[in-house]
């Protein structure tokens, strides 16, 4: 992520409140419309399978994507709400596209609508991977996806970039088992997550030495609900990072019971723009585990969670479930 003016201009412009297009899924059948490449279903891409469900839908509608790479961009408008996207596996199941520069613009998959499940697929913004770009200077934002809605929930998903790579923007998401690649700033934004399970792999030997940042968060005040939490999670990769830096003052991030391997940077935190305002910023671990959970080095302003703190954090009820969304959805 590049701290400039447009994403500045477009973090505070999704950060608005809006009149929510939230409404409650029906409990009926579900309908499944199939996708599939080789055409035994009704479309051949995601987004016209998307295109075909009404507006306003208030049932739930599955959108089954059948094994294969496809190479294209999908939009999910803010009036679709009530969907399952299923795919086979996060391998096997792959959606892609290559763009980077533009902070609004590049996401392979972009989400604006509420009430929303994902199971088995992989986004990827190839972008960068191309060997033209394969310098640290060269780099651009290029997200593989983009969430700014509430109520949505991902399960054994991939997400695969280099910067920027899931820009958990704005509303309650929660993840569970999912795979998270990047170098910088890859997963950013001012969403209200809890990461559960899930593997966060640093690719940031790209940057030639230079250490990645994990996690770029935008809390704005201190009334501000949201955060990441990461709990039981493992993070690897193959270069230096660091655990998060301060996309806004009030950032907040917390690593619980996750595995820390020797890529983390011992400081584990940067401020970035907020040298000596650290005071305002909440970046916290708890009975992490492996060679970098030794906290001796860290930045002095890390903080230490009361129980309650901590509790309200990490308990998926207190923290994103507190209507009971998440166990509305389908199974």
């Amino acid at each position: 992520m590049q701290y400039s003016l447009l994403s500045t201009f477009l973090f505070a412009l999704l950060s608005v409140s809006r009149v929510s297009l939230s409404q409650d899924c029906g409990n009926k059948e579900m309908r499944t419309i199939v996708v599939d490449q080789s055409g035994h279903g009704q479309f051949t891409t995601v987004q016209k399978a998307i295109d075909s469900i009404p507006v306003k839908n208030n049932n739930w509608t599955r959108v089954l994507v059948k094994p294969g790479i496809y190479n294209e961009k999908v939009m999910v408008h803010a009036d679709k709400p009530c969907i399952v996207l299923h795919g086979n596996s996060a391998s096997d199941t792959i959606i892609q596209w290559s763009y980077g520069g533009d902070v609004d613009k590049s996401a392979t998959f972009t989400l604006f609508a509420d009430n929303i499940k994902v199971r088995n697929i992989g986004f990827k913004n190839t972008y960068n991977e191309e060997p033209s770009r394969r310098d640290r200077n060269l780099i651009k934002q290029a997200a593989a996806f983009q969430v700014t809605s509430d109520k949505v929930s991902f399960y054994q998903c991939a997400f695969i970039s280099v910067q920027d790579t899931l820009t958990d923007f704005k509303g309650r998401h929660y993840f569970e088992d999912c795979y998270i690649e990047g170098a910088i700033d890859f997963i950013w934004g001012n969403g209200q997550s809890i990461y559960q399970g899930c593997t966060i792999n640093a690719s940031t030997a790209i940057l030639g030495g230079s250490s990645g940042y994990i996690t770029a968060q935008g809390r704005d005040s201190a009334t501000d609900t949201t955060g990441y939490v990461f709990k039981e999670c493992s993070v690897g990769g193959n270069g230096p990072v660091y655990l998060g830096r301060a996309y806004r003052q009030y950032s907040r991030v917390v690593f619980y019971k996750t595995y820390l391997s020797n890529i983390v940077v011992p400081q584990g935190w940067d401020p970035w723009t907020y040298v000596g305002r650290e005071g305002a910023i909440t970046y916290a671990e708890s009975e992490c585990t492996g060679p970098q959970a030794d906290k001796s080095k860290r930045v002095q302003w890390e903080k230490t969670l009361s129980g309650d703190e901590l509790y309200n954090l990490i308990d998926v009820n207190k923290f994103i479930n507190q209507d009971g969304w998440l166990y509305n959805q389908p199974f």
